[in-house]
Formats: C-alpha cells, structure tokens, sequence
C-alpha cells in the first residue's frame, strides 16, 4: 500500500486538438512547484498521479493549490487488487477523512481493467459491508448526493481507492493564454483581478503608475508586497513590475485640469503609457481591476472615454463583482491587508470631491490640449525588477521617491 495525489486538470480538457500543449504545460509547471521535494509523477493522458513523502504532505497541497489549471486533487491510497487489501486500505481512508457520525456516504467501483474477474457492481456489493463494519464512525448510506463517496478505480497494476476532493485554483496553465499587463494600483481590487487573470493562464506583469515624492514611497511598497503574493502563482515564482514614474504628468494634471476631470484625464494618461509599453514588449492585452459603479470614474461611460486612447483588449476579471466578493478573495489570496495600509498612490491621493460620471470624450481632448503629451521620456524611465515571494527590500529605507531609492540601492537584486 502506498499514499498518492491524485491530481486532475480543468478546463484544459476541453482545448481539443491543443490538449496536449496544455497539458504539458500544466505538468513543467508541477515540476517545477515540487524541485525541492522528493516526489514521482506517473502522468496519465487527463491527470496524474504523486507519489511523495508523507512528512511532506501539507505543504505539497498547499503549493498544488497555486498552481493554475488544477481543478482539483484527492488523497489516494494505492493497494493489491485483492478483496482484503482493498478492505483493509478503504477502512484506513475511510477513517482519516470522516471525523463525525452519521455522514451521508457511499462507495462506487470503477473496473477500468476489464481482465478484472468480478464485475464494478459485484466488487462494490462484496467489499461494501466488510468497509462498513470496520469504521470508526457510524455512517448513512445514500446513494444519491451523499457527502462522501469512497471511489474504488481497478487498474491493471493496483487498486487506487479515494474519497473526497481538494480543490485547487482552476483555470488554465500560466502563460497559456498569451501576455497581460495589469495596471496595479495598492488597492483591493487590482490584485484580486491579478489573480483571476493568472488563474485563467495568462502571463501577468504588473504596470504601476509612481508619484513620488507627491505621494509617499509606502504606496510603491505596498504594490511590491502584493506583487510578492502574486508571484507564488508564476511558473519560475517570480513575477515582473514596471515602476512607472508619473510625477510630471501628475502635476501637469493637477494644474491645468479642471478638478472633476481630473481622474478621467489621469486615467488616459496612463492607458496611452500602457498602449506603449505593450507594442514595445509583445503584450497583447491589458487587464484593471474596475467594476462597474464601485467609484465614479468606474461608469459605463467613463471606461468608454478612457479607454478610447488605446486599441488593445482591455480585460476586467472583477467588472462584476460586489465588493464583499472581491474583499473575500483579497483575503484569501492574503493580499487584502497589505491593500488596506493607509498610504495612498497617484489615483487615490488627489480625489476630486464632485468626479464626473458622465465625462465626454471631446471635453477630455480640449482639456488635454493644455498637456504636454509626450510620453516617450516618460515610458524611458521605467524602472522594471523581478519579485518572488522571498524579496527582501524596504523602499522608505533607501530615500523620499522611487528614482532616488533604486540609485541608492544599485546593484541590489530583489
């Protein structure tokens, strides 16, 4: 008898004939999460067995569960085809995953080896008392919806025996479905659509819009702490942020924009930075973390003015999501306290009190015409670096602004 993973794959399956990129991907990415354990992979055509060290078991179903495109994974306990070792390991199961009495449960064989002498049906009746007999708790047997379902799969090797599921994230292989750049702000919302984006097999760097000293060096510290967070999720375990330095066009906004415009204006600055930044890297689309009528410039007609000075796809995994919702996805993906330190950036420091909700494209270019809209030094000044989860780097440290804090830092690799 031996302890296994089972682990199956979601929404991949359905990829047809590109089945197999996917799945490939989905097992480097298994293999890369586990390089420091002794672990063995039998790979099956849509899942895969894990053999592991037992000692090790909580913290390899901690990792299985961020990696992208795991639907879900089950304990298995692998025995001798015989009716006493099957009896003899399901009781063992059966009795660590059940802790009260009178749970709903049922047990259900799969004869997938068709030489097997004794038919799905006719092993279940025969191993089904024997089982029963034998649990620590008193159970209910229900065939329909039952709580627990013990699952008997016959191979030609052994008889694999699990019960119950763990779920894991979903979704698709990261990087399978092409490059995003996420405007990131230190807010709630930004990070929670990083993660669905991920989540969902895109390649995600982070893009944040910098103004300090104007607003305090704690606000780009909070995005590297969240990004630390996000990073766990990525193939190599790291993931790229684009410090943007927006100083200047911050305070030409501010002097020479009407103060209900002043967001609307703030926000196409940064989607033509964006539009940019992306044909010069091969990024093919953009993702934020708007949803509809959370703050004013979140308005239908708002995102229509904004996003009329790029052409990319612009994506928004949280476009409908309550706040509630989104806040308990924060939470889970541990970045919620990080969001909530009360140092805010460039989008949240300067908040008009009376916001236009329904801005007009043509008033945003004839307030524009007052800008200097060359961007080209700005995009230049892009501070990029890479963060993994074990970065170690305080900013407020190493000066007042971004610019002068990464001087002083040289050649520190984060």
């Amino acid at each position: 008898m031996q302890k296994l993973l089972f682990i199956r794959f979601g929404d991949l399956l359905l990829k047809g004939k590109n089945k197999r990129f996917f799945i490939q991907a989905i097992r480097k990415h298994l293999q890369h999460k586990l390089k420091d354990f002794v672990v063995a992979f039998d790979h099956r055509h849509d899942s895969s067995y894990l053999k592991y060290q037992e000692e090790d078991e909580a913290i390899i179903i901690k990792l299985l569960q961020e990696i992208p495109g795991l639907y879900s994974f089950s304990k298995v306990y692998a025995t001798n085809k015989t009716i006493e070792s099957v009896v003899e390991t399901a009781i063992k199961l059966v009795n660590e995953v059940l802790t009260e009495n009178d749970q709903t449960f049922k047990i259900e064989t799969n004869r997938a080896d068709k030489t097997f002498p004794t038919s799905s049906l006719e092993f279940t009746q025969t191993v089904a008392p024997l089982i029963l007999n034998g649990l620590d708790k008193k159970v209910k047997v229900a065939i329909k919806k039952p709580k627990y379902t013990l699952k008997i799969d016959i191979r030609q090797d052994y008889a694999y025996l699990n019960i119950g599921q763990i779920k894991g994230m979903g979704g698709f292989p990261y990087g399978s479905m092409g490059k995003g750049l996420m405007l990131t702000s230190g807010g709630i919302d930004s990070p929670v659509a990083s993660y669905l984006a991920i989540k969902q097999g895109i390649d995600v760097s982070l893009l944040h819009f910098e103004s300090t000293p104007l607003t305090p060096l704690e606000s780009v510290q909070k995005v590297i702490d969240i990004a630390k967070k996000l990073s766990k999720y990525t193939i190599d375990g790291k993931i790229t942020l684009h410090l943007v330095p927006f100083i200047r066009i911050h305070q030409d906004i501010l002097s020479n924009i009407p103060e209900q415009y002043s967001i609307t204006i703030m926000r196409r600055m940064m989607y033509r930075i964006a539009d940019k930044f992306m044909d010069a890297n091969n990024i093919q689309a953009m993702i934020n973390g708007e949803s509809v009528g959370q703050v004013a410039s979140q308005t239908l007609e708002s995102m229509n003015v904004v996003e009329a000075v790029t052409v990319k796809p612009i994506l928004r995994p949280v476009i409908t999501y309550d706040k509630i919702d989104i806040i308990e996805l924060a939470k889970r993906i541990e970045t919620f306290d990080i969001s909530i330190r009360p140092f805010e950036d460039c989008c949240s420091i300067y908040v008009p009190k009376n916001p236009v909700t329904r801005p007009k494209t043509y008033i945003a270019e004839r307030y524009e015409e007052k800008l200097d809209l060359d961007i080209t030094k700005t995009i230049e000044n892009i501070i990029t670096i890479k963060v993994s989860p074990n970065s170690q780097i305080n900013l407020s440290d190493y000066g007042f602004d971004v610019q002068e804090a990464f001087q002083a830092l040289g050649e520190l690799k984060i």
